[in-house]
């Protein structure tokens, strides 16, 4: 694999991690906004105990295990997709936080349109309530946006040490 790719994929890694933050406290607040009713858990919580039911291990968790398991689980997807965003960032024709925004988005639909139901772990996002739809594509906005910045902060940053 040569240096670059190598390189891109470690920057998009951390950014995508550092990207993580503000997304996981945008959807904290939000979902204290919802409606009493809509305020069940949040998909990385649900994935989380649906994988872990799954796997035969979530009687076994308690609650800050649990809680724990989906930090890391949270944490980890938005870094390996954060990588791929990394790989084909310089790609795109468009300023970084603009491009990691539309990855955010495709992120979004890939995941709950498409991955997520289609293996059974969720229903799709058309039949989840509209407040609830709109927290997660707000939350998948920030990440982007969040992402974008964070790589173009690494690449600035590698740019003074190469000067």
């Amino acid at each position: 694999m040569k240096e670059k790719t190598v390189r891109d994929l470690a920057s998009g890694a951390l950014a995508g991690f550092v990207a993580t933050v503000p997304m996981t406290v945008a959807m904290w607040v939000m979902h204290r906004q919802l409606p009493w009713a809509e305020r069940y858990p949040l998909p990385p919580r649900r994935i989380t105990g649906k994988l872990a039911a799954k796997a035969g291990v979530r009687q076994h968790l308690d609650e800050p295990e649990e809680r724990g398991l989906t930090l890391a689980a949270h944490f980890g997807y938005g870094t390996a997709t954060g990588a791929i965003y990394g790989a084909i960032a310089d790609e795109v024709p468009a300023p970084r936080i603009v491009s990691g925004v539309l990855y955010g988005l495709g992120v979004w639909a890939v995941s709950y349109l498409g991955v997520l139901p289609a293996l059974g772990i969720l229903r799709p996002a058309t039949e989840h309530p509209a407040k609830r739809n709109a927290l997660m594509i707000a939350a998948h906005v920030v990440w982007g946006a969040s992402l974008g910045a964070a790589l173009d902060a690494a690449a600035a940053r590698q740019k003074s040490w190469k000067n």
